[in-house]
């Protein structure tokens, strides 16, 4: 595993100077991030046809969004790591596949790919299912408006390059809004996650486990009277639940209200008419959810989150097989503020949560040492539960605070390697819609030492 991850794919993760390419996609224009030393050979400006895709069995079709070099470098790993010898075509929109381990595996992983010899891929059918406007965010990735989401598709090709399997256990101990527990489920890969925010635990697990109960929810949705207020309490509108209500679907509807609550605060719009559509979409979501999994025969994983500190995590030494996880950049990013309406909907005293995030906790100008001290405890833990031999891949960016450039990926880079976690493989990677916090990450892939036990 470890030779796989470790060799190149032929194309670079350093990213210096930017290019563009033409993709034999359309009309998309691939934005190449490309070291000036690369020898990267341009595309032909004709566009591949279905026809032509028809004549050439071997090939591995990449998705039309695909736009950067990360992306090609990501999705050259999880070809490796599921048992492909390839080539990358010079069109930069599939790659040549001369040996496969297994066809069928490829089809039922991959995340970067929409075909494997000319048959459509299990994510080409679970990405179409789709209710919102956003390519990112189908099934039950969209529900509740989350800042700074992990990106669901580079999570999935995470989980295959790190090498997990149906039945084994990722953690994320920044679980978030869920990506990493939601696309482990879905390739039959236990999860366990932790987050110090309330909100988070509640929208991970209603994403992961309102599918189990689509029937219950429907049910209750038909109970509900029509016009129902939307500018109740959360409290008035839970207490509604009798005391036998499974807690799955008393979740769900807390959530609705949660994201109802935050469409009236964030957009302006009519509370009562934003919870009615919200909740209509999210059943359609969950709906959607479960006939995936029935159609393309999914065997789920077990998606298990739980309030918890990553820096005490509740987890035995050596237990598990993998990590893929985004430490959260609250350094840069208020996260109390962004989703203050919804945590104080919770109950929650917003000033006493503040004190329990990393990089909100403490005064303005111990910040930043708290913030460093507290990521390199979470790397101890990471270290101390994470299987010998086996691999973290750690998605992480040089948030700006003070009008200076952290060096976080550096920090955590040197103290892996103090502790025994070895960097096997760095990506650069763009990043949208935090250009004032941060506009590059990296992607660090770690090995934990046989002799670390």
């Amino acid at each position: 595993m470890q030779h796989l991850i470790a060799s190149a794919t032929g194309l670079s993760d350093r990213v210096t100077e930017t290019r563009t390419l033409s993709l034999y996609s359309k009309k998309t224009v691939l934005r190449a991030e490309q070291n000036v030393n690369d020898k990267l050979p341009l595309a032909s400006n004709t566009p591949l046809k279905k026809q032509e895709e028809s004549r050439l069995p071997d090939q591995a079709r990449l998705f039309g969004n695909v736009q950067f070099i990360y992306e090609l470098i990501l999705a050259g790993l999880e070809l490796r790591s599921l048992g492909a010898v390839f080539e990358m075509t010079d069109e930069f929109s599939s790659f040549r596949l001369l040996d496969v381990e297994d066809d069928e595996r490829l089809k039922r992983q991959l995340a970067y790919f929409e075909t494997v010899r000319g048959e459509n891929t299990d994510y080409a059918y679970i990405s179409r299912k789709n209710r919102t406007r956003s390519v990112n965010q189908y099934l039950t990735h969209w529900i509740y408006p989350y800042k700074g989401k992990f990106h669901p598709q580079l999570a999935r090709a995470a989980l295959n390059i790190i090498g997990l399997a149906p039945g084994d256990t990722v953690l994320d101990p920044f679980v978030g809004s869920g990506t990493t527990a939601l696309e482990a489920q879905l390739l039959g890969v236990n999860c366990v996650g932790f987050d110090a925010s309330p909100l988070c635990v509640l929208q991970s697990r209603v994403k992961t486990a309102s599918h189990e109960v689509i029937d219950k929810i429907r049910e209750r949705c038909a109970e509900l009277p029509k016009g129902n207020a939307a500018n109740t309490s959360l409290h008035e509108a839970s207490s509604t639940m009798s005391a036998n209500t499974d807690q799955r679907v008393a979740d769900f509807f807390r959530l609705a209200q949660l994201v109802a609550l935050s469409d009236s605060v964030r957009r302006r719009k009519d509370a009562a008419a934003a919870l009615a559509s919200k909740t209509e979409l999210m059943v359609q979501s969950v709906a959607d959810y479960d006939q995936i999994r029935k159609d393309l025969g999914l065997t789920l994983g077990r998606a298990t989150i739980e309030r918890g500190d990553a820096r005490t995590l509740p987890v035995q030494d050596n237990s598990i097989d993998g990590i893929v996880t985004s430490p959260p950049y609250s350094i840069a990013l208020d996260y109390i503020k962004n989703d203050a309406h919804a945590l104080r909907a919770l109950g929650l005293d917003t000033s006493e949560i503040r004190e329990q995030f990393i990089g909100l906790r403490g005064p303005t100008k111990d910040r930043v040492r708290l913030y460093d001290d507290d990521i390199m405890r979470c790397l101890d833990e990471m270290m101390r539960v994470l299987k010998p031999n086996k691999y973290a891949l750690i998605v992480i960016g040089n948030a700006v605070f003070g009008g200076t450039s952290l060096q976080s990926a550096e920090l955590i880079t040197k103290h892996a390697g103090e502790i025994g976690l070895h960097l096997t493989r760095s990506v650069d990677k763009t990043i949208f819609g935090l250009y004032n916090v941060m506009q590059r990450e990296k992607v660090l892939i770690f090995k934990k030492d046989d002799e670390s036990t």
